[in-house]
């Protein structure tokens, strides 16, 4: 099966919520391969703690490759201990220029607690407007209705759950089984 016929993966929807000092990051559990789903509970929110500093990671897109990327941005972080900012555009950097690293499909979602950032394959690092960002096929959703509920009495983990219910009721490959990690500042 040539890589055009095969059907491909498609599924998630990550978002990350910075509000009243702290960030909350949340991911769906589907996994599909095109019009079937192969699992519903996997866990795209990840928590990594190199050289004692805690970060919060979240992916969309193949998980391998995520995982690659993962990996990259850990290293990274123990060469920079607590810069988030410089180890993402150093793990850009290297995935917008590495031959290897070039080829992985994913995005990132990153926190600190006091940085959000989301990392891309085409070497950005975008710190986004309201202190909300989401990836993933039903990303655009999530990210809509969190920004219309960002101003409301809602912390941020409550803002989460519902963007993503949304997201879950519209997006095919968006499931409501969640992974949820808050860190604060």
């Amino acid at each position: 099966m040539s890589k055009s016929d095969f059907p491909g993966w498609h599924g998630t929807t990550i978002i990350g919520i910075r509000k009243g000092g702290e960030v909350v990051v949340a991911g769906d559990g589907q996994v599909s391969l095109g019009q079937t789903v192969i699992k519903g509970s996997a866990r795209k929110v990840r928590r990594l703690k190199p050289g004692g500093h805690e970060v919060v990671a979240g992916f969309a897109g193949s998980t391998a490759d995520a995982f690659t990327l993962l990996e990259r941005l850990e290293a990274k972080l123990e060469a920079t201990p607590g810069q988030l900012q410089r180890a993402s555009v150093e793990l850009a950097k290297d995935w917008r220029t590495d031959k290897y690293l070039q080829k992985l499909e994913a995005m990132l979602i990153v926190t600190d607690g006091k940085d959000l950032f989301v990392i891309t394959g085409a070497g950005d690092v975008l710190e986004p407007e309201h202190g909300i960002a989401a990836i993933g096929s039903g990303g655009n959703y999530a990210l809509a209705a969190a920004r219309a509920m960002i101003d409301s009495d809602m912390d941020a983990e409550d803002i989460a759950r519902r963007a993503m219910a949304i997201a879950a009721d519209i997006c095919v490959y968006t499931n409501g089984n969640l992974t949820v990690e808050r860190i604060g500042a």
